[in-house]
Parts: C-alpha cells; structure tokens; sequence
C-alpha cells in the first residue's frame, strides 16, 4: 500500500515538474500608418471634431496595458510628418519647436518608428531633426547612406518581452526618386525590397535568435510603379518570396488589409495587414508563444483591425496636448482674404472647375510659363463663398509640393495629356457607358475613391484650348485647339509648362511613361524651381488681392457632348449622390 502511494506521489510529481517547464508567452503588438498628422479628434482643415486619431490610440493602448502590462508593442510605420495644418506648423513654420509627430510618439510610448515617403518629402533638414527627438529607434534597412553603404538610420531593432525576441525589420517604398527631388534625400539611396529583406532577414537569423520577425514596411500591398530595378509596393512579394517572416505590418497604400500569405519557399504563414490611414484603424496582432524547458516548441499568431472611431478619446492624452489644440486652432482660424464665389473639388473630374483652375493661375503668375499642369488633390472638398482662412488653403493645395516649370515639345505636351486622360475616363462605346473609369474595388480606397487609378493623376491644362473626344482609343482622346490666348499650337515647339514638383520629379509616370522622357533625363527639363512650397505661394496671392472671384476658364471639354452630358450627371450622382 505504501509503495503504491509513493507511486502516485512520483507520478503527480513529475507532472507537476513537466508543467512547470512548459511556459505560455502572450503578446499584442500594435501597428499604426500612413497617420499623416490625425493626432486629434479635431480636424484642423474642416475645424471641426472627428473620430478616430491618435487621442484614440493612446486610449486603446492604455488600457490594453493595463490588461497585458509591458507584452504590449507599439509600432509606427510612416508618413506621420505631413498631412494637417499641425504637421506644417512645426515642420516649416515653428520648426525650432520639438516636431508635434516627436510629441505624439513619444508620449504614447512606441517602440519603433518606420520612415514613409512623405516624411522623406519634408527634407532633411525636417526629418533628420523629427528622427533625433524621438525616443524610440527608427528603421529602414533599404535606407542606405550613399558614402558608407550602411543603412542611414537602423535596419532593425530587438525588442524582447518576457523572454520572447521579436525583431522588427523596417522598410520604405524605393519609388522614391520618381516622386520627389533629389535635394530632399541627398546622400541617399533606396535598395528593392525583396533582396534588402533576404539580406537581413538571413542576417538576423543568424545573430539574433529571435523568436518573431515581423517587417514595418511603408510600402503598399502589391503593384505601383513598377520599374527593372524594384516594385513600388512589395509587401506581399516579399512575404511570398522572403523566408523567416511571421508577420509584416504594411501601410503606404490607404487601403485597409488583413490576410494571411503562405511563403512559397517554406510553406509557412505569414500574417500581412494595413490599418489604412488617418488612425481610423489600428492593426492589432495577437502573439502566443509556448516554451518548453526553455526553448519555442510553438507559436500561434492572429490579426484583426481595430476600429479607433469607436474609441473614445484618451483624457490625459487630450489634456497634456491642450496647448498645441489651441495653438492650431487659433493658427487655421486666422482670415487671410475672400473669395466672392465657392469652388468645388468634386467639379474636377468632370471638366473645366475654378477648383483646378484657380490653382492654374496661380502657378502661371508665379513662373511665367505658357501652359500649366494640375490635378485634383482632393475627392470632395469646398471652399465656401466669403471669408477665406488659412485652414482653406490645406483644403486647396493638400501637400507641401513646390512649383517646377519644364520646358516639353508640343507633341510631349499632348502625349502627357493623353496619358492623364486614359487613367482618368473610360472609352464610352454608347451613350449608356461611364464617362469615368470606375472600379468598385477601390471604393474604400482613400487615394482611388472608386477610380479605377490615382485621382492625383489626372492632370488637366491652362493656356490651351483642346477637346478630349471618349470615343476614342487610349492615346488618341486629346485633340489641341490652340493656345488660349489664340495662338496656333506648334506639335514642334517648345513650351514651358509650369507643375507640382511631384509630377516635375516624374510622379505619376505622366512625363515618362507618357510624354516619352526618360526618367533619368526630366530633371535635364526643369529651368524653374519655387523656393517655397505651393500652399505657401496660394497664401501669399490671396493675401495681396484681399478679394478673388475663383472662375472656371472653359479651356477644355469632354466630348461628344450629345453624350458625356448625360454621361456626367450619371456619373456625377453614382460618386457623390443627388
């Protein structure tokens, strides 16, 4: 009886010591993107209140620490320099002020910060001083400093919780010379994606024994611009071709995902997600890792978004950032002139509007050019009759982009236009046919709004008269008329065309893929550079008039009328309703 008991005894025992051994790890890590200075339920451009922003993240995240203490990890994975007033304020006229995206970062507590395109766009002189007052390390592997070879800021950080190693890879999109001057990355150049991953994937699987490697890439789902050397957007490619990840938070592309990707090499799965932009959404991944006698025997991990406009706004957060509220608001509410008659952003897409053309205008005035390009920079937005402030002018002019003349042939002009016009409306074969090239898969898309293709694509003229005939086949819609003020228009000629430097820079393929200019050679183009930034010249013209009457110049049209009328008002009522 005796030794039967001291059996039972072992046998609980050494179950009790098997148990022991086997321990459970749980962890969130979190991921924001593309926040584009949303910290406030306030929107300082429409001065009035929103859901969402960064006040909710910090509620969602203080109490999930509470629940999890410090297995919580936070990750902030770019374009967090530009985007509201706020963001321009401490960027470029308070800039001796520690930048509000420092602030923001730094007292909710992120463990890493990625870099986006449009942080790269402030200049270096911005977002060199941005990296140094945040607390937490910055990663971008494919960041690479042209002298030493190495990455200009880290290629990735460890971050270790409760005896599980997570390293976190940081990326950016390597599109960035076919968007924005060379001045604002000297000294940089920018690696493709999947062989910088394998590169440093291996690197890390070697020294670092880690447990989770997840990449916070700013860079979108799959496609963009697509060149030999890289692919704009190659979150998924990498996840397919790369292995060793388990997660990749994403972001770039404002399009909300959450899918699971197999590698093709390992079989493995690789969860991939994107909260979109605008801090609306958050990407919360839960972690469970299980240790036995010490070593990882398994891992399970999940993805959801967490929908931030259904958080309330964290009280302490607001309170210790009530200055800067205040601060911005009296900023944005300060009245710099007056505009006799309302413009439309929505009018746009549809033909002549004062919305585009008074943008025109003003970028002629400034360079003195013949002929301007501009496209929509917002889907729909009005700037109301009566007084104007300087919130209007970051509903007028959305990014910091500067003013470029180029000097373009008559038939690179033309091509130019075509190439807008084929990304921006369909080829209508009856009168019942979209006037627009819509696709409904990108109706939640924040850049694409139900647009087939980018709408900060669709460049429109002033100072040509031409007709755009939607009958016609891509690369035969435009037919130019003359010059506005009369004049023939020479095929042969050559024009100076004023642009945003993000098209002068080769944005949007238009001047090389459709005005036929390498890309390499359209900076061989610009004879004019603006030392200041578009808003900032719209500001200034507005203030010296005091009172503007905003028109449409009727320069151009889309034909034939008989049917793109109709056409229009369908169009019209099925993207922005009666």
């Amino acid at each position: 009886m005796k030794k039967l008991l001291l059996f039972f005894i072992s046998i609980l025992l050494t179950g009790n010591l098997a148990m022991a051994q086997e321990k459970v790890v749980n962890l969130r890590i979190l991921e924001t993107s593309d926040v584009h200075g949303s910290f406030f339920p306030y929107n300082f451009v429409d001065r009035r209140q929103v859901k969402g922003s960064m006040a909710s993240v910090a509620a969602y995240v203080r109490d999930l620490r509470k629940k999890m203490d410090k297995n919580v990890i936070l990750l902030e994975n770019g374009d967090i320099l530009q985007g509201q007033p706020t963001n321009y304020f401490y960027n470029f006229v308070h800039p001796e002020k520690e930048n509000i995206a420092a602030q923001v970062i730094n007292y909710i507590g992120f463990d890493a910060q990625s870099v986006g395109n449009h942080d790269i766009e402030t200049g270096h002189e911005v977002y060199d001083k941005w990296i140094k007052e945040l607390d937490c390390p910055t990663v971008g592997a494919n960041i690479v400093d042209a002298k030493t070879g190495q990455p200009y800021v880290k290629p990735y950080v460890m971050i270790e919780r409760d005896g599980v190693r997570i390293a976190v890879l940081g990326m950016i999109t390597p599109a960035i010379p076919n968007w924005l001057n060379e001045s604002l990355w000297s000294g940089l150049r920018f690696e493709e994606m999947v062989s910088c991953a394998k590169k440093w994937v291996k690197y890390i699987q070697q020294h670092e024994n880690a447990h989770i490697i997840a990449g916070l890439f700013h860079s979108g789902r799959e496609g963009g611009i697509t060149t030999p050397d890289y692919v704009e957007d190659a979150s998924l490619e990498v996840a397919r071709e790369v292995p060793g990840f388990d997660i990749i938070f994403y972001g770039h592309d404002h399009f909300s995902h959450n899918e699971i990707i197999k590698n093709r090499h390992t079989g493995r799965e690789v969860v991939c997600i994107d909260p979109s932009c605008h801090a609306h959404l958050l990407s919360d991944v839960s972690v469970s890792v299980t240790f036995k006698d010490g070593k990882m025997t398994d891992k399970k991990i999940k993805g959801v978004l967490a929908d931030m406009d259904a958080v309330k706004a964290d009280s302490e957060y607001m309170k210790h950032f009530d200055g800067v509220i205040n601060e911005m608001k009296e900023y944005v509410s300060r009245k710099i002139g007056e505009f006799k008659t309302p413009m439309h952003s929505r009018d746009c897409f549809f033909g002549n509007s004062a919305f585009t053309d008074f943008i025109h205008e003003i970028q002629l005035k400034l360079t003195d050019a013949d002929i301007s390009f501009n496209a929509p920079l917002m889907f729909d937005t009005t700037i109301d009759a009566g007084p104007v402030y300087v919130s209007d002018m970051f509903k007028l002019y959305k990014y910091e982009n500067k003013v470029y003349v180029l000097e373009l042939t008559g038939e690179e002009i033309r091509k130019h236009l075509e190439l807008s016009y084929d990304l921006w409306v369909n080829t209508m074969k009856s009168k019942d046919d979209h006037l627009l090239l819509l696709d409904n898969h990108y109706k939640g898309d924040q850049q694409r709004y139900g647009f087939k293709n980018l709408t900060f694509n669709f460049d429109s003229a002033l100072g040509i008269d031409y007709e755009v005939d939607v009958t016609k086949p891509d690369g035969q819609k435009v037919k130019i008329l003359r010059m506005s003020n009369g004049e023939p228009f020479d095929i042969n000629k050559t024009y100076r065309v004023a642009m945003n430097s993000y098209r002068g820079n080769g944005g949007g393929e238009l001047l090389s893929k459709g005005a036929g200019i390498p890309l390499e050679k359209i900076k061989d183009r610009i004879v004019y550079q603006s030392k200041r930034d578009q808003r900032y010249y719209l500001m200034q013209e507005i203030e010296r008039q005091g009172v503007m009457t905003p028109k449409a110049h009727n320069n151009w049209k889309f034909v034939p009328t008989e049917w793109t009328e109709d056409a229009i008002r369908r169009d019209k009522e099925l993207i922005f309703g009666k």
